[in-house]
């Protein structure tokens, strides 16, 4: 596999079982007292198996549920995808790592390098999915609470299926770009602005939201229906809300993690935060493990379609 460093550190979620030698993380325990934080194989392989399971689940239901082909859920479907990826991303690198320590692969063989990009763009492909999915639902968000009485003129189901398909074709596009040009130190940069930035936009999102809940709620609120759509409004922002918690949670350690290494790979503190890198991997499976439990519960509709579907996987069991 690659050694130049800003390769390393774009893959750096994967290496869990790599010798110490060849670990990047060694590098950084060299310079520090503090312990490597090591998180057993088993750990990795059942969360992303959970993660992927219940991704899936999501899936099934809103192609199922007719109820359900609404612009939002698409949203949220594209949100479970990004899911799916960081969990088959982190299983499909434990593989070759574990075949690698058993002497079926080489470390730095043809194979094992274009596999590694792969892996590369699925892991990049991950995190913008993430990125720009949360961009979308929290846009959809704001249409649906500002514009709510126009919203699905705004916002029709094939406007929805448009904006999808651009947005996985640029994070399609700019996983194999940013996998190709690793090596490129302002690539690694511009790669974790856009974390930053998607919280900057949603942040202004959120305080303009606030700023108008008032004023738009009094202009409703002498429509029958105003009390049932405004709560619904609501219950979105704080699903949205939520979502948001729950990925910075989950990310941001480890975007952390690339902007120490690029910028103090040798200070001991920065050293001493690199040695739970596994740990922030970690986060990232149970980022997949989370969302769909948050679909589950803050939907009745998502909800009772999931029973719906366990009951009849029972009788016909029966």
């Amino acid at each position: 596999m690659r050694t130049d460093r800003a390769s390393e550190i774009i893959r750096l979620l994967g290496q869990t079982s790599i010798p110490s030698s060849e670990n990047i993380s060694a590098l950084s325990l060299n310079r520090t007292d503090c312990t490597q934080v090591v998180v057993p194989e088993e750990v990795f392989f059942t969360i992303a198996a959970v993660g992927i399971l219940e991704n899936l689940l999501v899936l099934i239901a809103v192609i199922r549920n007719k109820n359900l082909h609404l612009p939002m859920y698409f949203f949220i479907c594209s949100l479970a995808v990004s899911d799916m990826l960081g969990s088959l991303y982190k299983t499909l690198e434990n593989i070759l790592i574990i075949l690698c320590k058993m002497g079926y692969l080489k470390p730095r063989g043809d194979f094992e390098t274009k596999m590694d990009d792969v892996i590369d763009s699925m892991f990049i492909l991950s995190l913008l999915g993430s990125i720009f999915s949360l961009l979308t639902i929290a846009a959809d968000r704001y249409i649906t609470i500002f514009y709510a009485l126009r919203y699905h003129n705004i916002m029709t189901l094939k406007r929805a299926l448009i904006i999808l398909a651009a947005i996985w074709t640029f994070c399609a596009g700019s996983g194999i770009a940013i996998a190709i040009f690793s090596h490129e130190t302002a690539v690694v940069i511009s790669f974790t602005i856009l974390f930053p930035l998607m919280l900057i936009f949603i942040l202004c999102l959120y305080i303009h939201m606030f700023l108008l809940a008032r004023s738009h709620a009094k202009k409703i609120a002498s429509l029958p229906t105003s009390t049932v759509h405004q709560r619904t409004n609501t219950k979105g922002a704080i699903t949205l809300t939520i979502f948001l918690g729950v990925f910075l949670f989950c990310w941001a350690p480890f975007v952390l993690h690339i902007l120490l290494m690029q910028f103090c790979p040798h200070n001991p503190y920065c050293a001493c935060y690199m040695s739970i890198f596994q740990v922030n991997g970690t986060l990232i499976l149970c980022n997949a493990v989370i969302d769909p439990m948050v679909y589950a519960f803050r939907s009745p509709e998502l909800w009772s379609t999931f029973k719906k579907m366990f009951c009849c996987t029972r009788s016909n069991w029966k």
